[in-house]
């Protein structure tokens, strides 16, 4: 029987969104074990004289607990 754990992190990036939610996996990956998914809740660019600037993701992460 497997119980498994969600929680919610936020990671930004200047670059992409995929590369804030990279950069928000492995930070959780550095303090959690057995990460098994992610769901990204919410993405938001912020804008800098017209152009993005800016690329945020909110995400619940799954682990298993052991």
């Amino acid at each position: 029987m497997s119980i498994a754990k969600t929680i919610e992190i936020s990671a930004e990036s200047t670059k992409s969104f995929e590369d804030a939610i990279n950069t928000g996996l492995t930070k959780a990956a550095s303090t959690v074990e057995n990460i098994e998914s992610a769901w990204i809740k919410d993405q938001i660019v912020t804008c800098e004289n017209g152009a993005p600037s800016r690329y945020r993701v909110h995400m619940k992460v799954t682990f298993r607990v052991r």
